[in-house]
């Protein structure tokens, strides 16, 4: 079930909307909802795109687009990508709406109004069953819909408590790439320093050969 979603801008984590909670709800979140503002402070350009990040009996999943970071916190055993369905219509929907405004905004939660399309739409999520009913018509929704085994998942206790960072996998593929090109320079460095080893010798005779013959003919 869809329980509570909220959304920032990325670059400051500024809020610019929020589903409307009522005051059970609020009480039952309260700590997921700062783990939430943790994971927002988090985030940079080398984040990962989609994430599911479990906490306790809740997953917080977040789908950033276009410098706008959609966060929703749903219970454990709802399906990841009924979550990141619910996500895509919200980012789709938000993106049309305000999208050339989200950089201009300074105050926070300045389209609050876009609640009325969240909660429309949770209605349609908050169940499964009823979701998988309703989301069963959305062919192209589903076809856009990245593969849910490329959304990494993460544990809320290694990414928050253990000095983990959202983006440390896109950080440790550059790495791993920025080593292997060093790799390949060094290897070729290498081959160049032994072909002039093996050739150089043979060269400086040449050329003294050359230096030779064009001194006494010429």
């Amino acid at each position: 079930m869809v329980r509570s979603t909220i959304i920032v801008r990325a670059s400051d984590a500024l809020p610019l909307a929020a589903s409307v909670d009522d005051e059970q709800t609020e009480q039952a979140l309260q700590e997921h909802k700062q783990q939430s503002k943790l994971i927002f402070r988090r985030i940079t350009p080398n984040a990962e795109p989609r994430c599911s990040i479990e906490s306790g009996p809740y997953t917080l999943h977040y789908l950033i687009a276009v410098n706008v970071v959609y966060l929703t916190i749903a219970d454990k055993s709802y399906p990841r990508k009924l979550a990141f369905s619910y996500l895509d219509e919200l980012s789709k929907e938000f993106a049309n709406t305000y999208g050339p405004k989200v950089e201009t905004v300074r105050k926070p939660y300045a389209f609050v109004g876009f609640d009325t399309f969240m909660s429309k739409t949770a209605r349609l999520y908050r169940d499964s069953r009823t979701a998988k009913a309703a989301t069963s018509n959305l062919d192209k929704l589903n076809d856009e819909l990245q593969d849910v085994t490329r959304i990494m998942t993460k544990n809320m206790e290694e990414l928050l408590w253990r000095g983990d960072s959202l983006d440390r996998m896109s950080h440790l593929s550059t790495s791993l790439k920025s080593e292997s090109e060093k790799y390949r320079k060094a290897a070729r460095n290498i081959n160049f320093q032994a072909m002039l080893r093996q050739y150089a010798p043979l060269g400086a005779v040449g050329l003294l050969v050359i230096i030779l013959l064009y001194w006494r003919f010429f």
